[in-house]
């Protein structure tokens, strides 16, 4: 995984918050893992199956599907889904009542693409993929290999439904969340631009004990997060939109950031949380504290970010940004304060195959007639 570094010669400022008792509440997740790695579409040549090929006994026409509604019960025939990599006829091949058929979003849809009911779709590009759906005329699921689906939310004809594939990526987001916080507190790239320098100059670093950190967002990812950090010893508060045993609602944000070390965003994108980090609320947050983003770049208002970052008076950690990609020329990159890494969080070996792992569950939900369990909306 690629680290990202802040600007070599930049170190970020320690800080020695004083903090009352605060309860830690259980965790209990809520909202979708936003985190979006790319899924690259293979070509089908030589791979397509015909009509006869996706019917048992090879009889039942093209365009033949289950007559019962969107979730009602299966019939005999299997479910014809469309996947965008060989890697999905392995991942389907042991689900029962459905046939996999390999496609490819640049080229023209493989034959019998018109008996599909379910389609596994890439992350891009998003244009090809939409056209792609109007074609299909037996389509009633989309299902995603990432979490997020801001991309497709709203995108999709009303009898189709979407699906997300939320649960397979939070531990590798989290994971790098923790790490990069890890890095700020205990000041990491000052010493990596010391080491450059052959410069011996030890000086005091930060620690995540005891200090304050709110985690918006209290889905797979926050979860996941606060998983990985409670071993440091923090005391971490868990938020989303809707107040529950262990999770403060979103009402009670303002009264919470001037306390907080850390802020991390775990949330989807979502027109309520679209610049939810805005000016009001980075002024909000008391000098020092550190605003990290896992969820999407527009979650952040970028130029009032630059604003407390350059004043010194607030630091960031960034996996998505806005924009994104982040041009070479961006003051995003050389900002005091600030850690950035290109939208990578979730890009390990595993992260292929627990996604197929995901979409495999719900296809096989919605083949047995049953709502897939990340159903978007």
């Amino acid at each position: 995984m690629n680290s990202g570094q802040p600007n070599p010669g930049t170190t970020m400022p320690p800080h020695q918050p004083h903090h009352p008792p605060h309860p830690t509440p259980p965790s209990d997740p809520i909202a979708p893992d936003p985190h979006v790695p790319p899924s690259e579409p293979v070509p089908s040549s030589g791979s397509a199956r015909s009509c006869e090929d996706v019917s048992p006994g090879g009889s039942a026409p093209c365009g033949a599907r289950r007559e019962a509604g969107r979730f009602g019960s299966a019939s005999r025939l299997p479910v014809v889904v469309l996947v965008p990599h060989p890697r999905g006829l392995d991942a389907l091949s042991a689900v029962d009542g459905v046939t996999p058929l390999l496609y490819d979003v640049r080229a023209e849809p493989p034959e019998g693409a018109e008996a599909a009911e379910v389609i596994v779709i890439p992350s891009r590009p998003v244009d090809r993929v939409l056209a792609l759906l109007d074609r299909l005329p037996a389509l009633r699921l989309v299902q995603t290999l990432s979490a997020g689906t801001d991309s497709w939310t709203g995108r999709l004809p009303a009898h189709v439904t979407l699906s997300s594939a939320r649960g397979a990526h939070g531990p590798a987001v989290a994971e790098w969340a923790a790490a990069t916080l890890l890095t700020v507190a205990r000041d990491l790239p000052a010493f990596a631009a010391d080491q450059a320098d052959g410069r011996w100059n030890p000086h005091v670093a930060e620690s995540l004990w005891d200090q304050r950190v709110l985690i918006i967002g209290a889905g797979d990812l926050g979860t996941q997060l606060r998983a990985r950090l409670e071993p440091f010893g923090p005391r971490i508060t868990m938020m989303a939109r809707r107040a529950r045993p262990g999770v403060v609602p979103m009402t009670d944000l303002r009264t919470l950031l001037p306390v907080q070390d850390v802020v991390a965003l775990m949330v989807p994108l979502t027109p309520d949380t679209h610049h939810l980090a805005d000016k009001g609320f980075l002024a909000a947050m008391k000098d020092g504290a550190i605003l990290l983003n896992a969820a999407r770049g527009p979650v952040v208002d970028t130029h009032a970010l630059l604003a407390e970052t350059r004043a010194g008076r607030l630091r960031a950690i960034l996996d998505v940004t806005d924009p994104e990609p982040l041009p070479p020329d961006h003051p995003l990159w050389h900002a005091p304060g600030v850690l950035v890494t290109p939208h990578v969080a979730g890009d390990v070996p595993q992260a292929d195959t627990r996604a197929w792992q995901v979409a495999a569950t719900q296809i096989a939900q919605y083949a047995r007639g049953e709502k897939p369990a990340n159903t978007v909306g």
